[in-house]
């Protein structure tokens, strides 16, 4: 191969190179984007769980315990 042809070579190498870097870039800027929101609904989730079991909690305490009375038209 001639010089001139090495040498195109390698700016193409490096031009494919430069843009895979970016392109990586670009990449890891979306994942830590898609974590941070992930980690917010996880939150979210936890919260919405903890209030579901709450909520749970206080109609089973406000249930009646013993047998229930007969209904009115008896």
């Amino acid at each position: 191969m001639k010089k001139k042809e090495l040498l195109q070579m390698l700016e193409d190498l490096q031009s494919q190179v430069a843009f895979q870097e970016d392109t990586v870039q670009g990449l890891q800027a979306a994942l830590s984007s898609q974590q941070q929101d992930l980690l917010v609904v996880q939150r979210q989730m936890q919260l919405l769980k903890e209030r579901q079991d709450e909520q749970a909690a206080a109609l089973d305490d406000a249930r009646p315990r013993g047998p229930e009375a007969p209904p009115p038209h008896y």
